[in-house]
């Protein structure tokens, strides 16, 4: 990952760490909300915005060089064997996916049925995955980078295809909070490239968001999952009359 992109990742956790938002910041810019979001995104802002977003939140220049360098040190990914201890123990799958979404300690135990020490002993072994560290009063704070993904074919990646994904569309997609969109093309590789590039951006965006979103009370927000998808494939509906070569 570029510094770049690793010192503004500081900064928006330092922003949502003072309590203040992209609305805040173009405010304070006298920028739009859109000028200063695409900023963000690109990565495209100069040293002097970046000083005065820091003297916003009256944070020194060189602590938010600081908070880079222990950003920089989080995980982006799992071992695979990381990944298959949390497969093959479903309570630790359930709770390694909530941490991720900001669940807190008691926000685990009012909305599932654990006992106290269930949870906290499902947090140790979060702890010892370097997912999260304990801290004292039964908190804790993530251990991963704003990056993280699960490996491509990896344990959890192919849970999800395997016990989610028949649940997951079934369903017609036509209520507010729901869209499926399917589409067909010819397309060159280097256009598929190009696609792959913008479905990545998205899902950074998606995480970006959903950080944002945080510090919201547990009933203001709901569980949301997103599936992007990108093949070089044709059904094979179509392979009976398809001229052989």
């Amino acid at each position: 990952m570029s510094q770049t992109k690793i010192l503004i990742g500081a900064l928006k956790a330092q922003l949502k760490a003072h309590g203040k938002t992209y609305d805040d910041v173009a405010k304070y810019l006298q920028l739009s909300q859109a000028s200063v979001k695409r900023l963000f995104s690109e990565g495209n802002i100069s040293l002097s915005r970046l000083e005065s977003i820091c003297n916003m939140i009256d944070l020194p220049l060189a602590d938010l060089v600081l908070s880079m360098t222990i950003e920089h040190k989080k995980i982006d990914s799992l071992s695979l064997l990381q990944e298959q201890e949390i497969a093959d123990d479903l309570l630790l799958l359930l709770l390694t996916v909530c941490v991720i979404n900001g669940f807190t300690f008691d926000d685990l135990l009012q909305e599932y049925s654990l006992t106290e020490l269930e949870c906290i002993q499902k947090l140790a072994k979060l702890d010892k995955l370097k997912i999260i560290e304990l801290l004292p009063g039964n908190r804790f704070k993530l251990k991963i980078s704003t990056n993280f993904a699960w490996l491509p074919d990896g344990p959890i990646q192919r849970f999800f295809l395997k016990r989610v994904q028949e649940e997951f569309f079934n369903s017609h997609f036509k209520q507010p909070t729901e869209k499926l969109i399917v589409i067909n093309g010819l397309l060159s590789l280097s256009t598929n490239a190009e696609i792959q590039k913008q479905m990545q951006k998205l899902s950074s965006n998606f995480a970006e968001c959903r950080n944002e979103d945080a510090s919201l009370k547990m009933n203001q927000k709901h569980g949301t999952t997103m599936v992007l998808a990108l093949r070089q494939w044709d059904s094979s509906l179509f392979d009976e009359i398809r001229r052989k070569s």
